[in-house]
């Protein structure tokens, strides 16, 4: 049996606050609410329809789940900064954060494993220390929690959005606008479950998005996630008909050609959930991501404007 923890940020429907944290389909997280796995502030519920609040404490035993342990691997990491709480470190675009289905190993967490001697068990034997989570594809700054205090504390912060998140993004086409706001519910698409698409009966996810220089047929963008929904910079940004360039899922065929998604974690700031200090860090991009950048650029001698532009 693998046990789960998680904390609701808005309320919603509890079979799907347990298929995410499960990391499960909708129906199987009802199966185990059903069995009576899943406790809503110590309480059992046993309807999957059952709405929890913002704040409930939802407690999910997943059966089957609990193998061995996650193994630790001798993978290069890059930590920015560690201390007895918490760590940040900067995961590489192509590594999965967390073992699942088909990724075993080679992950984030067989790394931190390695690297560290201990991370929080919040999120069970699988997601050990992870507090939040980027797409494989996507590069950059990621939080680790070494105790459930830290956990607890900077899941706090992501939920009343004290925590502040900058990405760089490459999209496909210039932009005319010199920002803009994205406010569109965002749900687990109902005709292919490894897609999320736009939709009012989702959860409510905010992106806001501000231009540092139009490119040739492309733009880069400072772009700033109010709330942490899976894939939303990317289907937030195909809504405006400017997907992300190299989005193997939502991007376009006649799109720039990028080496990679052009997504990455550039900035992070959060106050440290033990001594109250307002930490920033900033993780520059890595050289491929540069070198598509450079090459579309009208002026490629000029200054990068993200090095004076982007802040914590």
């Amino acid at each position: 049996m693998q046990k789960i923890t998680a904390v609701a940020r808005e309320e919603m429907r509890l079979d799907l606050l347990a298929a995410e944290a499960g990391d499960a389909s909708r129906s199987q997280a009802a199966r185990w609410i059903e069995q009576g796995l899943c406790l809503v502030n110590g309480t059992a519920r046993q309807k999957p329809a059952f709405k929890v609040s913002a704040g409930d404490v939802v407690e999910l035993t997943v059966p089957d789940a609990g193998e061995a342990p996650v193994e630790k691997e001798d993978i290069p990491l890059d930590i920015l900064y560690e201390d007895a709480d918490l760590a940040v470190v900067v995961k590489p675009c192509g590594m999965v954060v967390h073992p699942a289905a088909g990724n075993e190993s080679g992950t984030l967490v067989n790394a931190l494993l390695y690297h560290m001697e201990d991370l929080s068990g919040i999120g069970g034997v699988k997601r050990p220390g992870i507090v939040h989570r980027l797409d494989k594809d996507t590069s950059g700054l990621l939080m680790v929690a070494k105790n459930d205090l830290a956990h607890q504390g900077l899941s706090d912060q992501l939920r009343a959005r004290t925590m502040e998140k900058h990405y760089l993004a490459v999209v496909d086409g210039r932009m005319r606008e010199p920002s803009g706001r994205v406010e569109k519910a965002i749900a687990r698409s109902t005709k292919d479950r490894k897609r999320m698409a736009v939709d009012p009966a989702g959860r409510e996810a905010v992106t806001e998005w501000t231009l540092l220089e139009n490119l040739k047929n492309a733009a880069l963008l400072d772009v700033h996630i109010l709330t942490g929904r899976t894939h939303q910079i990317r289907v937030h940004m195909q809504s405006l008909h400017h997907p992300v360039a190299g989005d193997p899922i939502y991007g376009q065929k006649n799109g720039v050609k990028a080496p990679r998604l052009m997504l990455h974690a550039y900035t992070l700031s959060f106050t440290h959930p033990r001594t109250g200090e307002r930490l920033t860090f900033t993780a520059p991009p890595p050289e491929a991501f540069t070198a598509a950048l450079q090459k579309w650029r009208e002026n490629p001698a000029a200054p990068l404007p993200y090095q004076a532009s982007v802040s914590g």
